[in-house]
């Protein structure tokens, strides 16, 4: 058992324990989760120690703790755990590997340490428990000095990093692409969406910069970091002739005092049906459509709004400061000019700005071209999906065509 700071941590602690215990008492169902992302501050090179802040979502419907693994080679200390949802501390503990195995973590080893985190709620059914983990690690095999260099030398199986190199450090090379972005404070970050299945063998070689580096940008209100991003857009294309689909838009929302989302509909698309509910709970959420001055009424920031421009508003209780709510606003929309037949040949034409977007085709159609990469996997009920990552700041123009089953492509 780690040493806590104050007899209050350590109470917390004791009871999560307790709880956790019983808990494994009776195999859980098997742990799942989303929407990770990690952040990595380099700390002072001869201490071989760097902070990590890791973002991820409990995505098991009824589970009330989450399992942590902790990286066989380093060292744990300074640990603490957010709920995102309401700011609030949360009770974890240090376990080991059958207990995480009876809480859901089927490839646990029996040897194995995790962070064990006591939930705020049962995670809601096509929800969320979003949590925030702080601990520090110490691991002289991936961060060290070489002379006045230092290297940090990682494998990551997250898909969206940020490592951040300490005071007084400049980037010399990185062996992957990468987005470069000063921070605040003036420490250099590299940001970055691995697209790929296997984990990123990330090496980062920076050196002294031998004199201060100033902090700021004149950029800085046009940067922003991608991997960062939290938004997800998932497209259901219903068949063709309809010209229409249905879309799941999830996003999360942290700005203090917003209470509404405004959703603006592209020109030349209708949109019917819109329907959204808060992530963190569960709970439905209240809808309306508006046109024209009374959007920029509710959202002044809003541009090239015109007296014909449709949106719709999904309005929540406003987020209170250091809260965050995660929202998933759904609308199908009919679309003429971007979802069309071509004869017999299926074609979805739309440009994502978003970083990660997916299109499902309709049943009973078969892919037969996709611009842009994508990864492609069938699901249960034998429809195709395609994932779309997009790590750079732009829009990405996607053509999709795909032929009726059976018939000739």
């Amino acid at each position: 058992m780690r040493q806590y700071a104050n007899l209050n941590a350590r109470y917390r602690t004791v009871i999560a324990v307790l709880a956790l215990a019983a808990a494994s008492a009776q195999a859980a169902p098997r742990q799942t989760d989303e929407g990770a992302y990690t952040r990595y501050e380099l700390l002072a090179p001869g201490t071989h120690k760097f902070r990590i802040i890791y973002d991820i979502t409990a995505a098991t419907a009824d589970a009330t703790a989450y399992y942590n693994p902790i990286r066989t080679g380093s060292i744990a200390t300074d640990e603490r755990v957010t709920d995102l949802a309401t700011g609030k501390a949360l009770a974890f503990a240090e376990v080991g590997g059958d207990v995480a195995r009876a809480g859901g973590v089927t490839n646990a080893a029996p040897d194995s340490r995790y962070i064990a985190v006591t939930l705020a709620r049962p995670v809601p059914s096509g929800g969320g428990a979003r949590i925030r983990i702080d601990k520090t690690y110490e691991d002289a095999k991936s961060y060290f000095a070489d002379g006045e260099a230092i290297i940090f030398d990682r494998s990551l199986g997250i898909k969206r990093n940020s490592v951040v190199l300490p005071p007084g450090y400049r980037l010399a090379s990185v062996n992957v692409p990468v987005q470069v972005i000063q921070q605040g404070d003036g420490r250099i970050a590299i940001s970055f969406w691995n697209a790929t299945p296997a984990p990123m063998p990330l090496r980062i070689h920076a050196v002294p910069t031998g004199a201060p580096v100033p902090a700021g940008s004149s950029m800085a209100a046009k940067i922003s970091e991608r991997a960062a991003q939290t938004r997800e857009i998932v497209y259901h294309l219903q068949q063709p002739e309809t010209h229409s689909f249905d879309l799941t838009h999830d996003y999360t929302e942290e700005r203090a005092g917003v209470g509404a989302y405004v959703n603006i509909v592209r020109a030349g698309s209708t949109v019917s049906n819109p329907s959204a509910r808060d992530l963190d709970t569960g709970a439905a959420l209240a809808t309306e459509t508006v046109r024209g001055a009374a959007i920029t009424a509710i959202d002044p920031r809003a541009t090239g709004v015109t007296d014909t421009t449709t949106a719709v508003v999904f309005r929540f209780p406003p987020v209170v400061a250091g809260q965050s709510r995660r929202i998933r606003i759904a609308e199908t929309y009919t679309d003429a000019d971007r979802y069309r037949l071509a004869g017999d040949e299926l074609v979805w034409h739309r440009a994502f700005g978003r970083p990660a977007n997916a299109v499902v085709l309709p049943a009973g159609w078969v892919l037969t071209n996709s611009t842009i990469p994508a990864a492609i996997s069938e699901l249960p009920d034998g429809r195709t999906r395609l994932d779309f990552i997009n790590p750079r700041p732009d829009e990405i123009d996607t053509v999709i065509t795909a032929r009726r089953a059976g018939k000739p492509a």
